[in-house]
């Protein structure tokens, strides 16, 4: 015997089948987007930890030795 997804308390949004209107035209172009900001974000991070060393180059920057290792050890995600 099934039970009715109503029953069973799930929103109505749930029942509901998607179909070609619900997904957005440039979903692959978005997740395309949203790698490549993330690989940059990586180079930056590995680039940034490649200078960190260098007293000359972080006074350009504004940034102290320790700001620049904090940055460089955040995840990419973030």
């Amino acid at each position: 015997m099934s039970i009715p997804i109503a029953v069973r308390g799930f929103p109505a949004r749930v029942r509901r089948s998607a179909t070609a209107a619900d997904h957005k035209q440039n979903s692959w172009e978005a997740l395309i987007g949203r790698w490549l900001a993330r690989i940059e974000r990586i180079n930056q991070r590995d680039d940034l930890r490649a200078i960190a060393a260098n007293p000359h180059l972080l006074a350009d920057l504004g940034l102290t030795r320790e700001e620049a290792l904090e940055q460089a050890n955040k995840p990419f995600w973030r």
